[in-house]
């Protein structure tokens, strides 16, 4: 499968969610003084050359016939082992269904779907329609037939009444007839025909330049709807079907699933790209304290997830393993409650009363954190401060004239002062414009062993300029704990630091509109919704009018602060000197079943 589109699907919505995709790397906090300015004392942090890492590896040697990959799942919680591409909700699940994956579509260099895939389409601009034609011969992993019915099925599910998932958005209700169908007043989804047993047409209410990223309601993956169609959408979720008995049309097929801690794979004999060369691939849950160590000792080829640059040292001088590295689609954000997500109504409901309603103060704590020091002393500069909430992989998007919140202690404390937030008792914080006391709850995830140094650090960035910052729960939160607190707008949160691993579809609908629930800060307007509209517009056909469009939609994200982009990230993937044919290139036509072993492991690793 190429790896490229893997990505579109691995990251739902409009941008195609991953969910956080912090990967335990220090994206929390705690709250001790000054860590980084100590540490960098302590370690003298040797700065990296990010250019110095290739994107494949070829490895020359003796090949084996078949063998296991071993795959190390670099998680310091279980996985939650949701193995469908319309129901599943973190990174974790989605880095393991890429070695199953059900996608129908291949993507060129710029991301764009193409017709070399499972399925090609065609695009008729003025009708708003899209026709889906699948390759004959098709099979899914138990042998039955790829029909248009699978690729229908994920379209039954996710506008289900019954359907508990965060994919009924306002991308998926621009497809004709899905509201009525989610409503109960359709038996099925009159935008959706099957033209014959090799064709389906679907019907929008509008087209935009999204349809070739995988925007606009198209979905880019197909479901066995031979398994699926009898199941209740409301039981769907715990179904064998989806954590047990899982079919694919990947290179590989699950063989046997130990909830949370394992997953192995054999290959897939039905593949349509042809069969795997391994036989197989044995992936495990790692916990991040142990990973260099495993890499090191030769127990897992690679990781399965972006390897984290806040332990790089530790495994550059390993002479076992290449690493391989690439700019990741990816930002870092602090996020900010204002308001909550009305479920009844399926849109974000904004608070007026919020604590962090004023933008003057969204301001001036973007303003009071220094990024360039964390990425520096804890990242050995394999982050870089983030400008804008368009990741700079999409070079026609993204706005490289924002300068973003620069560390500026001096302009943050101006900006609380004419605001109002003064130090009313003189114990060297501000309280509230009505002179009460201001006490802001941040949530943040636990991580690897600088997380809570790095969460530290920031709490006390905003205690310099008179904020009291304290951590909701009073410690740092466990990933899928972290994500039920902020889904469920948690009162006892005020502001987080989480992440977005984005997809390759850089539209921002899925993230920032008003019915979307992964609008987390839950921040709406009618200029946002203007913006966001004529980014897929029909008239951003014109790649002109939708670039000044996302530059717009950048500057006013960036003014009004809902959200502060914090660092991008370069991604690293480690993998063993006996690993043959692997590679992450973007532009490039990586397929698992290419992947082959050499013998003979070369000599492990001396630091």
């Amino acid at each position: 499968m190429n790896k490229k589109l893997w990505t579109l699907l691995a990251l739902l919505l409009a941008f195609v969610l991953v969910l956080g995709a912090c990967n335990g790397e220090g994206d929390s906090t705690d709250g001790k003084d000054s860590p980084a300015k100590d540490k960098e004392e302590e370690k003298n942090e040797e700065v990296v050359d990010t250019g110095s890492f290739p994107l494949n590896v070829e490895n020359e040697g003796e090949v084996i016939e078949g063998g296991t990959l071993k795959v190390a799942l670099v998680n310091d919680s279980p996985f939650q082992g949701i193995f469908s591409t319309v129901l599943y909700e973190d990174a974790y699940d989605a880095d393991i269904m890429d070695f199953a994956s059900n996608t129908i579509f291949e993507t060129d260099g710029d991301f764009l779907l193409t017709n070399d895939g499972i399925a090609g389409m065609e695009v008729d601009q003025d009708n708003n329609k899209v026709t889906i034609t699948i390759k004959d011969g098709v099979k899914w992993s138990d042998g039955e037939p790829l029909k248009i019915e699978d690729l229908v099925q994920p379209y039954l599910i996710i506008g289900h009444k019954d359907y508990t998932g965060v994919r009924y958005d306002a991308d998926f209700q621009n497809i004709i007839g899905a509201v009525e169908y989610h409503d109960g007043k359709a038996d099925t989804i009159s935008g959706l025909k099957k033209v014959d047993e090799k064709t389906l047409e679907i019907s929008f209410t509008k087209l935009s330049p999204a349809i070739f990223s995988g925007g606009d309601g198209i979905w880019t993956s197909a479901e066995p709807s031979h398994i699926l169609k009898d199941l209740p959408v409301a039981d769907l979720l715990e179904s064998d079907a989806v954590r047990k008995n899982i079919v694919t049309l990947g290179a590989f097929k699950f063989e046997k699933i130990v909830p949370g801690e394992s997953v192995q794979f054999v290959k897939n004999e039905n593949y349509w790209k042809g069969a795997p060369k391994l036989d197989g691939v044995l992936l495990k849950t790692v916990p991040s304290t142990s990973i260099s160590v495993a890499l090191q000792t030769g127990e897992y080829h690679m990781t399965a997830n972006t390897f984290s640059t806040d332990k790089y040292l530790e495994i550059k001088d390993f002479d076992n393993i290449t690493v391989l590295g690439r700019n990741e689609l990816y930002y870092q954000y602090l996020g900010f409650k204002l308001g909550k997500y009305d479920v009844e109504k399926e849109e974000v409901a904004m608070d007026p009363n919020a604590k962090m309603s004023d933008v003057n103060l969204r301001q001036a704590m973007g303003y009071a954190i220094d990024v360039e020091q964390v990425s520096e002393v804890y990242y050995n500069n394999l982050r870089a401060r983030a400008t804008s909430l368009i990741p700079p992989v999409f070079q026609s998007f993204y706005d490289d004239s924002l300068e973003g919140y620069t560390y500026d202690v001096e302009k943050a404390n101006s900006i609380l002062d004419e605001a109002g937030y003064e130090d009313v008792d003189g114990d060297g914080l501000r309280e509230n414009k009505d002179g009460k006391p201001l006490e802001i709850k941040f949530a943040t995830m636990s991580g690897s062993d600088t997380a809570e140094d790095i969460a530290s650090f920031y709490m006390q960035n905003w205690k310099d300029v008179g904020l009291n910052v304290t951590l909701a729960t009073g410690r740092t939160i466990e990933f899928n704990s972290f994500y039920d607190k902020i889904e469920a707008d948690d009162p006892e949160v005020d502001m987080f630091m989480a992440a977005w691993g984005t997809g390759t579809n850089p539209s921002p609908s899925g993230l920032y509109s008003k019915t979307a629930q992964y609008n987390f800060s839950r921040y709406t307007s009618e200029k946002l919704e203007e913006l966001l509209a004529a980014i897929d517009s029909p008239e951003a056909f014109d790649a002109e009018y939708r670039a000044g469009k996302f530059r717009e939609w950048q500057e006013y994200m960036s003014e009004n602060a809902p959200i502060i982009p914090t660092q991008t990230r370069l991604e690293l993937r480690p993998i063993n000197k006996s690993v043959k044919n692997y590679d992450i290139d973007y532009a490039g036509d990586f397929n698992w079943n290419q992947v082959e072993l050499i013998s003979e492991d070369p000599a492990k690793s001396s630091k």
